[in-house]
């Protein structure tokens, strides 16, 4: 499969995960209290932001699919000082609260998939980021993928 129809199907099957999550009837597997809610979607919205600072960072070279676009330049400021993707980052976020306000197994089954899809995409696209960008392996090595440590220097690029 080429690498543009093997982004747009991975774009596709992110889509299915998040709406099928997003639809899921509420369980009881855990309590929501009103505390639960509003950390939820505090969580849930402070992923969102992230997510959209990630973008905004991209500019021009924001693309939905996992493939970089040609002639963009490899991005190690602002979020991306502090993981390799942010926008993953921003969804995962999204997808913790989503779970946590919906209380059934059926979600954090799915959530647990959802993440793991997530590195998967992450490992094909930092495939194609390492034969674009000969600096990506050093940035790789000194930025975490998806969970930013607050303890250590950040990289400034």
């Amino acid at each position: 499969m080429r690498r543009g129809a093997t982004g747009w199907l991975l774009v596709a099957v992110q889509a299915i995960l998040i709406v099928a999550l997003i639809l899921l009837p509420p369980g009881s597997l855990w309590p929501t209290p009103t505390w639960v809610v509003g950390t939820s979607w505090a969580i849930s919205v402070l992923g969102g932001a992230w997510a959209v600072w990630a973008a905004l960072r991209l500019g021009d070279r924001l693309t939905p699919t996992p493939v970089p676009r040609d002639g963009g330049e490899l991005r190690t400021d602002g979020p991306y000082a502090h993981v390799r993707h942010p926008i993953y980052t921003g969804v995962l976020l999204i997808v913790v609260g989503i779970t946590l306000r919906n209380g059934s197994a059926s979600a954090l089954l799915l959530a647990v998939v959802t993440v793991g899809f997530f590195h998967a995409k992450a490992d094909f696209e930092e495939r194609l980021l390492a034969e674009r960008f000969p600096d990506y392996r050093a940035y790789a090595a000194d930025t975490p993928r998806f969970v930013p440590r607050p303890w250590r220097a950040v990289r400034r690029g």
